[in-house]
């Protein structure tokens, strides 16, 4: 996975993308495509800017101790604000702008767990009563099997493949249930957590010396 930030050197040019680029068709249309967890890599900037695979430098950092680690486009960009849907760098934020972000962050990671933990409870425990009936079924199968041996081989195969499979597809529709109440409860977290931090960091007097 790459780093926020990340750019590609290309043709003189330092390509990399902000909010901006994700408000216009082909951002919003690519955001679809792969998602936010991927949108601030390399291939989200190689496709949004048309760069041929194996052209162009591709360069990244975490490092936001010192604006010197990145190219001054970036620099400038960071302080507008421009990379809510990217990350956040906790680094340029004065102490008490740090503070009142971990405040909002904390409450929003609280909720957001406490929504995931008793929907995967649900999902464990629907799992886990399938997996039981599976085994019920599979093992009553098997010993009526050893009682018959070779003749009942065919039909312990058989009720054992269609108990799994019964299995299998509770097990699927349950993960997918979790899925469709994780994933929206994570993006909202992390909206939130990205959208405090941005509006703090956008205040010059929320940031470090080096940053402002």
């Amino acid at each position: 996975m790459c780093n926020f930030i990340s750019w590609i050197e290309y043709k003189d040019e330092i390509l990399y993308m902000t909010d901006r680029d994700l408000e216009t068709s082909r951002g919003k249309k690519l955001l679809r495509d792969i998602g936010f967890e991927d949108i601030a890599g390399h291939g989200a900037i190689r496709s949004f800017f048309n760069i041929p695979n194996g052209k162009g430098t591709r360069k990244e950092s975490k490092n936001f101790s010192t604006p010197d680690n990145f190219p001054q486009d970036i620099v400038r960009d960071v302080k507008k604000g421009l990379f809510t849907q990217y990350g956040v760098a906790l680094q340029i934020l004065t102490p008490p702008a740090l503070a009142e972000y971990l405040e909002i962050e904390q409450s929003a990671l609280a909720e957001y767990l406490k929504i995931e933990q008793s929907t995967l409870a649900e999902y464990l425990k629907i799992r886990h009563s399938a997996w039981a009936k599976y085994e019920e079924i599979e093992q009553s199968a098997l010993a009526e099997y050893l009682k018959i041996k070779h003749s009942a081989w065919t039909e312990y195969l058989k009720i054992k493949h269609s108990a799994l499979a019964e299995y299998e597809k509770i097990k699927h529709s349950t993960l997918a249930e979790y899925e469709k109440i994780e994933q929206p409860t994570l993006a909202e977290y992390l909206k939130i957590r990205q959208s405090a931090f941005w509006e703090l960091a956008k205040i010059k007097k929320n940031r470090v010396k080096a940053w402002q």
